[in-house]
């Protein structure tokens, strides 16, 4: 049986089999990339309570904001470069997880482990009292 006459036999085109791979589900590193960010974080507030305490992190307006288990606070793009997916960070390996497809990335938002093949965007921080100002 030739090609055409197996996929005829299984009522596909020829035409859908070449545009088959535009509609895959995985895509390959999405551009992600962070915009101008500029915001405050009142520490003594409850709803970001969890950054007083290292290892705590919260997802603000499109940023993971996270502090370290030395007390560092670290802002990062929240969304993976390889499909979006909502980073989260692993204060016991002192790294980031993308739980979609396993990518890592470093505390300064390079990337560790694939299918991300690119870093994420690493914004400022800066804490004055109990105010934490996340900045591009």
């Amino acid at each position: 049986m030739k090609r055409n006459e197996f996929l005829s036999a299984l009522g596909v085109s020829a035409g859908t089999v070449v545009f088959a791979p535009f509609f895959a589900s995985c895509k390959k590193d999405t551009a992600v990339t962070g915009g101008a960010v500029d915001f405050t974080l009142d520490l003594s507030l409850p709803a970001n309570s969890v950054l007083n305490t290292n290892g705590g992190s919260i997802n603000k307006s499109g940023v993971i904001v996270a502090r370290t288990s030395s007390g560092v606070y670290i802002a990062l793009s929240s969304a993976c470069t390889h499909e979006g997916g909502t980073i989260a960070f692993d204060s016991a390996n002192s790294r980031f997880h993308c739980p979609v497809h396993g990518a890592n990335f470093s505390t300064t938002g390079s990337v560790l482990l694939g299918p991300a093949t690119r870093s994420l965007t690493k914004y400022n921080t800066q804490l004055t009292g109990t105010s934490l100002r996340v900045y591009s």
